[in-house]
Parts: C-alpha cells; sequence; structure tokens
C-alpha cells in the first residue's frame, strides 16, 4: 500500500494545480466513468481523507466543487450521493461533417466582441490555401446557459464579408457563407489540439488561467485555392468531445458487420 500512496503524493506534488481540484477531477471522473453510480452513496469523508492522503478540509472543497455542479447531492446524517441524472459535461461534439456543422450552427446568435487593433491577415499553415486580398476579422463569445464557453476569432475574405456585412456582423458567419450557392468550396478542415487558457482566455471564459482548452481550427478553401473563412475557437476543454465514424466513408460491403446507425455531430464555430 505504502508505494501506491507514495505514487500519489509524487503526483500531487508535479501539479501546480491546488489539492482540492485534483481530488475534485478524481471524484469527477469516477462519476463520469460509472465507478460511482447514479444513487449511489460515496465513501465518507474520512475515508476519503485516507485514500487521498489529503486533509479533511481538501475533500470538504473536492466534494464541494462537485456539489455545485449538479454530481453530487449531500444529505444532512445520510451521506453524500451521487446525483440521480448527473448533468451532461461534453454536451459540445465536434463535426466531422460540414452539413451536420452548417445546420448546428445556422441559430446560434454570437456575442461579438469589440477589438481596437484586429490582425489584418490570417497566419495559414500548409495545406490552407492561399491568403486572400483582404480580409474582416470578427471576435465573438459563446454561450450556454448563460455561461461563456468559447471564443472565436475568424478571418473572414473582404470581398465575401461585402455581400451582406449585417449578417455577418449578427449571425453566424460560417453559416452565412455557406448559405451563397454560388461560392464553390473546395475544401473545408477542421482540426482540434489540447491547450492552455492564456490571460485573456481565462478571463473571457472565467477559467484558471493555465486551465486544459480545446483550441479547434476550422478553414474554408474556395474553388480558386483562396482561403476565404479562417476561425480559431477556443473551448472550455471540459464541455468538448470528438466523436468519429470510422466507417462512415465505407463501401456498403465493407460495413456490412458495422449496421449501427451513425451518430450525429455538433459544433459550433462562428
Amino acid at each position: 500500500m505504502a508505494p501506491i500512496m507514495s505514487k500519489l503524493l509524487k503526483a500531487y506534488d508535479r501539479s501546480r494545480v491546488p489539492l482540492y481540484i485534483q481530488v475534485a477531477a478524481v471524484m469527477r471522473q469516477r462519476i463520469e466513468r460509472r465507478q460511482w453510480q447514479p444513487g449511489q452513496k460515496i465513501s465518507t469523508l474520512v475515508e476519503l481523507e485516507r485514500e487521498f492522503e489529503v486533509a479533511r478540509v481538501t475533500v470538504r472543497q473536492a466534494v464541494d466543487i462537485l456539489r455545485q455542479e449538479g454530481l453530487l447531492h449531500c444529505h444532512q446524517g445520510r451521506g453524500t450521493f451521487v446525483a440521480e441524472k448527473p448533468p451532461s459535461r461534453h454536451w459540445l461534439e465536434l463535426a466531422t461533417d460540414w452539413a451536420i456543422l452548417i445546420d448546428s450552427i445556422k441559430d446560434n446568435v454570437p456575442k461579438r466582441i469589440k477589438v481596437d487593433h484586429p490582425p489584418a491577415y490570417p497566419e495559414l499553415h500548409e495545406g490552407e490555401g492561399a491568403l486572400a486580398p483582404e480580409y474582416r476579422f470578427i471576435r465573438s463569445l459563446q454561450y450556454k446557459d448563460g455561461e461563456p464557453y468559447g471564443i472565436v476569432n475568424v478571418h473572414l475574405a473582404r470581398a465575401v464579408f461585402d455581400r451582406d456585412p449585417e449578417a455577418f456582423l449578427t449571425r453566424p458567419a460560417l453559416a452565412i457563407l455557406a448559405s451563397f450557392t454560388d461560392i464553390e468550396v473546395q475544401h473545408a478542415y477542421q482540426t482540434i489540439v489540447i491547450g492552455g487558457a492564456s490571460v485573456q482566455t481565462a478571463d473571457l471564459l472565467k477559467i484558471a488561467l493555465g486551465a486544459p482548452t480545446a483550441e479547434c481550427r476550422c478553414v474554408v478553401i474556395d474553388g480558386s485555392g483562396v482561403a476565404i473563412y479562417v476561425a480559431d475557437i477556443t473551448y472550455r476543454s471540459e464541455v468538448v468531445r470528438l466523436h468519429i465514424d470510422l466507417l462512415a466513408n465505407s463501401t456498403p460491403a465493407s460495413t456490412k458487420a458495422a449496421s449501427a446507425p451513425r451518430t450525429a455531430m455538433a459544433a459550433t464555430p462562428k
């Protein structure tokens, strides 16, 4: 038992995250993985204190975090229980299909953020097309239930933006772009990496400095090879899930064994 506890203490030491947040993260994981079932009474404070090798106050703080998230319920004299219907944390599924992506964002209302000195051009990576002569930069914040969960930075080709400026400034830019049937979309890419919150990101998303974030990049290239839409979206990592149907583009013959229906995706770049 001692070597296991030693590894636990070493894990604490490697992180600059407060102990109660680390303990809360482990407990949250147990709920999400159904190690603690809905409605189940969890270990007592004394038991959790011994297991995690932390002070009683640390365990109380961790439990309080999960209680505020709606994952745990405390009953005086009875103990602490997992919620019967724990709220889904990973409710944002990143799209892997163009049509589903457009459909999922068309009714969103972005809240614009004023930018005093916007970057004139996006930084394009290999395979992301050529620069347009001019761009319009738009920054917005995404909300769910009154809480911010994503920051969107979009470079839109000026020639495209000028076709309907009001729509692009008040509605999801990608959905407006897709509505122009005369614009040929040659390529559309979406990639995601895991990052950490900068000072500005932490302030806008109301998270800790350096907290994990999911950074999504969406690039649309027209028929002439020009990047007409370049968006960098930063999400709070705890709301994001990426699910890919690995057999979506397979031939019918190769998918006979996989007869389950395809799961739809959703994403919300503005």
